[in-house]
């Protein structure tokens, strides 16, 4: 539905007021689970060729290290077990195995409107990471990060429109015990936000207290298994080629109690995986289909993210590159692959290797956030807030992140090509005794809300309204908007009975 008015009515004042007053769901210009798609980093034939790539390479060298538990229930479901300990799986398997495999999944909230639907080429961008330290722009310094930073970051998270879904983007440094670790990343993720919620946990001997933890904010296992706000990211593969024995015992008791899987093979190409884009994609689908054998020998149909995320090495030096072009290719690619399955799928993007929010950041979030939406990625993760390769995490790079994501889904929306939008009528009423400019035309005001995005942050204004206005400091905004969000009580709140009962039974620290 569009607005639509025939003459400019009140000028600025009137446009002003438009822009403010909110826009119904169905008329905002770019929300989560936009369709993408437009971009193919991969002919048909490439993908076809990377897929009979992957097959070879589970048929003939297969992975090694599974568990004991792995094994057995893999050998069952037909891999077959070599003398040197490697599983391998015929492509009959595989393609078994994919016939099983559960599609067009929803990943739900805690409040039902941020379910995100992950079906063909809708886009969902995120964050995660797992970084070891909080970026402070103001000092320019970086420090270990704490499990309040975390709950912060939840916090800010929920205030953002363009933030689909919180994985846990740091590490809690403060708590050196994991089971603790554990149980407090999801506390303080779940009670900082509504929207959905990713998390590792260290050791199998935790997950069913993990679960139980999700049970009691759900209000029972019962609710939780109906409408499961909470998903494992799980590191399942060692690249290359080999099963993460303790992180496989954790999907295993994940997918026993309900709780979707991210299925995530991380190699780095030039270091575990092939240094061609082409090699690392064929080594993380292969990866992550002997996931999709692992997870449906056990439960077949359960939720799980086809999660290749293969990453890139700068060849000089052996340090990440995350932000480079060569990262953006890969996950533009990879997103192909998922598509080619017809499987829920996420990768990397948006992310970058500079240690602060500046230029270079800029460029590198933008590239990839870009990229991974146009080939249309369904789960777009470390989308706003990393740095430094990873290593770093900034809320107020995670602030500014919304307005880049913003025109990154911009994008995304296109070109729309209607008889309207072809404006042959707008032209006429201007040229033909009309004003000879747009601002005065009905049609003009109508589209400004529903056909352009603008940014929260970002400064559009003449370098004379820049200096009247104390030339406002994009950092120093996200700071006070990260201070206002903070300042008021948590949305996402448990009530006082169950935070009670909650922080009887666990350990929480917040």
């Amino acid at each position: 539905m569009t607005r639509t008015q025939t003459r400019r009515s009140g000028g600025r004042v009137a446009r002003h007021a438009l822009r403010s007053a909110p826009l119904a769901e169905d008329v905002r210009p770019i929300r989560g689970g936009m369709e993408g798609g437009t971009l193919k980093a991969l002919s048909d034939a490439e993908v076809l060729r990377i897929h009979n790539a992957a097959l070879t390479v589970l048929d003939e060298i297969g992975l090694a290290d599974a568990p004991p538990s792995g094994i057995e229930v893999m050998v069952q479901a037909g891999a077959r077990l070599g003398d040197d300990g490697r599983l391998r799986f015929s492509p009959a398997l595989v393609e078994d195995m994919l016939a099983k495999a559960a599609r067009n999944i929803t990943l739900h909230g805690r409040s039902s409107a941020h379910d995100l639907n992950l079906s063909g080429t809708k886009v969902h961008y995120g964050t995660a990471g797992a970084a070891v330290n909080m970026v402070e722009p103001d000092g320019r310094n970086y420090r270990h990060s704490t499990l309040q930073d975390l709950h912060d970051a939840a916090r800010i998270a929920d205030q953002l429109d363009n933030i689909h879904f919180l994985q846990r983007p740091m590490v809690a440094r403060d708590l050196p015990d994991n089971l603790e670790l554990d149980l407090n990343t999801i506390y303080a993720c779940c009670t900082g936000t509504t929207k959905h919620v990713g998390t590792s946990i260290t050791e199998p001997e935790n997950a069913q207290a993990c679960l139980d933890l999700a049970y009691a904010i759900a209000g029972g296992e019962e609710a939780f298994r109906a409408r499961p706000f909470l998903s494992n990211s799980n590191c399942f593969v060692v690249p290359p080629l080999k099963f993460a024995t303790e992180s496989c015992g954790v999907m295993e008791a994940c997918i026993r109690g309900g709780m979707p899987v991210l299925l995530l093979s991380a190699g780095m190409a030039g270091a575990t995986a092939p240094a061609t884009l082409a090699g690392a994609i064929v080594q993380a689908v292969a990866e992550c289909l002997a996931g999709i054998v692992y997870v449906n020998a056990i439960a077949p149909g359960h939720p799980a993210i086809f999660g290749t995320w293969p990453f890139v090495v700068d060849l000089r030096t052996g340090a990440m590159s995350i932000g480079s072009g060569e990262q953006a290719l890969l996950t533009a690619g990879c997103a192909q692959m998922h598509q080619f399955y017809g499987l829920p799928g996420g990768a990397a993007a948006g992310a970058s290797d500079s240690k602060l929010p500046d230029m270079q950041a800029g460029w590198e979030q933008m590239c990839s956030n870009v990229m991974a939406g146009l080939s249309g990625l369904n789960m777009v993760y470390e989308a706003a807030g990393m740095h430094a390769s990873l290593l770093g995490f900034c809320h107020e790079s995670l602030i500014l992140g919304d307005d880049l994501i913003g025109q990154a889904l911009r994008c995304l929306k296109g070109i729309e090509v209607t008889d309207d939008t072809l404006a042959i009528e707008a032209m006429r009423e201007v040229c033909l005794g009309g004003p000879g400019h747009y601002l005065g035309v009905g049609e003009t005001l109508a589209r400004m809300e529903t056909d352009y995005v603008y940014p929260f942050h970002g400064d559009r204004t003449s370098p004379k309204e820049w200096e009247e206005n104390k030339k406002p400091d994009l950092i120093a905004g996200a700071k006070a908007r990260k201070e206002m969000i903070l300042a008021t009580s948590s949305m996402a709140a448990l009530d006082p009975v169950m935070d009670a009962d909650i922080r009887a039974r666990f350990p929480i620290k917040l």
